[in-house]
């Protein structure tokens, strides 16, 4: 039994394969057509020498090509690898060497960085360019044209067996750090995060064709739309959990909240995903100030980044009857959490969630610790973890440990048990302040701070203070046409965290420092507040 990400796509192809699968701006395409492409594709990419354990680049934003690409790279049992679309020349080029990369398939709008970095990866030989009307030059490194490498081979579906073991690399955002490649095993990745296990039942996918099998006596498929970009883990498992369903993904190349809503009543869709704040604020101001309708809707999901407990409730007072999530994991964990969010619901102080069976929080020792209300620790999972992180057997050990005589993986971010059976996440604990001995967790803090009515988006970072080695502080993303009252906005802080943790400065910026992917960039918050010392605004 091969539960492999390109084997379950196929089953769904041969369940469904009139359905339309992909939907990206005015293009669509079906199962089948999805399913020729992608072969074409691999085919194109074998005849150039790449194979199994071989590493794919993938430098887009999101479009149908993109998603062939994945599935073109996993037919012949490579590795996919999301290159982040804004990327420095220096970054990609860490990237593509850190990946050991073979091919990359980019748009031609990054030519001028492609050409920058070619000289300098001797392993990356082959480069495929989808046309996107910005005329950059990609000839100048040999690239070819992605319609002419694809319409010069075979769509024929004729490839080796595949392995429930083949390798599924995700690059971190590099929030902390240089971005890493976590390795899963492809059955690892789909229970973790594809489909393959129920998360709100705990049940397992019985069979490879089980899903194929359930889309084929369907007459409709679930219309789904992952918002955030496909660099991002919680963007391609939505579009594989829909895909391996015999549903129809929408494709936004770039977010825009109001275009979101004008493909949400014009394709009729079900569900999307959004990375937290930084996508669910825009798309609910954008929905106030027009007319949309999303009677269609029956299911919201926030992945990855902190979804604020004033938004969710304003999200649940304009949709009563959807269906609202908020999922924590990371990239090395995949889901170790699952939130539902309701009218009574209080996460005011940080996301709260439902631990499933394999989660658990271990102390600074090693050990368990035991869910009693209060009690803080590192979160960590067992049962379906990655193998370790690409050319990293350091990091690895530091982050995939035994205890109990079972493996598990630990992220790093801490979280505490509370008396309703539920976990508080607290945050990084390498972004852990330490105020005179006291421990403050960013992501508790920049929760009290979203949920005030003027605040659009905060980050919460460490400063050096004399007195007490480091003090609280914060970045401020007002709401549009407002101004900062530093005392109003302490004393509502106070209300819902202790004093200690309410921050003692605070910068205003236009724009908030976060990753493509919504998640925080701590660095630059750091970096801006080091830089712009003079610009912090007392708190009282």
């Amino acid at each position: 039994m091969a539960f492999n990400v390109a084997d379950l796509f196929e089953h769904a192809v041969d369940a469904v394969p009139d359905r339309v699968a992909v939907i990206c701006g005015d293009r669509r395409v079906t199962y089948r057509e999805l399913d020729e492409r992608a072969n074409r594709l691999a085919h194109h990419l074998a005849s150039r020498g790449v194979g199994k354990g071989d590493h794919v680049g993938v430098y887009s934003r999101n479009s149908i090509e993109a998603i062939e690409t994945m599935i073109a790279t996993y037919k012949l049992r490579a590795i996919s690898v999301s290159v982040n679309f804004r990327y420095t020349a220096d970054e990609v080029r860490y990237i593509v060497d850190n990946a050991d990369l073979v091919a990359l398939i980019h748009e031609r709008r990054y030519s001028d960085i492609v050409a920058d970095v070619m000289p300098h990866t001797p392993k990356l030989s082959d480069v495929v360019v989808v046309e996107d009307g910005s005329g950059l030059d990609y000839r100048r490194y040999d690239g070819v044209d992605y319609d002419a490498a694809i319409d010069a081979q075979s769509a024929a579906r004729d490839f080796g067996e595949r392995s429930p073991d083949d390798l599924y690399v995700l690059y971190t955002g590099g929030t902390t750090g240089f971005p890493k490649g976590v390795m899963w095993r492809h059955e690892d990745v789909w229970r973790a995060l594809g489909g393959g296990i129920n998360h709100v039942t705990g049940d397992y996918v019985r069979d490879e064709w089980e899903l194929a099998d359930q889309a084929g006596r369907s007459p409709v498929g679930i219309v789904m739309a992952p918002l955030s970009p496909l660099i991002h883990g919680a963007a391609q498992w939505a579009a594989f959990i829909g895909l391996n369903s015999g549903g129809t993904i929408v494709f936004l190349p770039q977010f825009d909240a109001d275009e979101v809503w004008r493909l949400v009543e014009k394709h009729k869709v079900n569900a999307f995903t959004v990375v937290g704040d930084a996508m669910a604020k825009p798309l609910l101001d954008a929905y106030l100030a027009g007319d949309y309708d999303a009677s269609s809707v029956w299911s919201i999901s926030s992945h990855a980044a902190l979804f604020s407990h004033s938004l969710k409730q304003q999200y649940v007072e304009l949709f009563p009857n959807v269906f609202i999530t908020d999922v924590i994991g990371s990239s090395e964990s995949g889901g170790t959490g699952l939130g539902v969010v309701t009218k009574d619901s209080d996460h005011s102080q940080g996301p709260r969630v439902k631990f499933n069976a394999q989660t658990a929080l271990i102390d600074d020792d090693g050990k368990l610790v035991a869910p009693k209300p209060g009690a803080v620790g590192r979160m960590a999972r067992t049962g379906h973890v990655p193998i370790g992180y690409y050319k990293d057997p350091a990091k690895t050990e530091t982050i995939f440990v035994e205890i109990d005589g079972k493996r598990f993986v630990v992220p790093g971010d801490y979280a505490r048990y509370e008396d309703d059976g539920t976990v508080t996440l607290l945050g990084r604990g390498s972004e852990c302040i330490n105020t005179g001995g006291e421990k403050v967790f960013p992501e508790e803090v920049e929760g009290a701070l979203r949920s005030h009515p003027d605040v659009f988006d905060a980050l919460v970072i460490g400063i050096e203070d004399a007195r007490f080695g480091q003090a609280v502080a914060a970045l401020i993303q007002l709401r549009p046409g407002l101004d900062l009252d530093p005392a109003r906005l302490d004393a509502h802080v106070r209300t819902k965290v202790a004093g200690y943790k309410a921050p003692r400065a605070y910068w205003i910026v236009d724009e908030m420092m976060r990753q493509p992917s919504g998640k925080a960039n701590y660095p630059a918050a750091k970096k801006y507040a080091a830089d712009h010392a003079d610009h912090a605004r007392p708190a009282r």
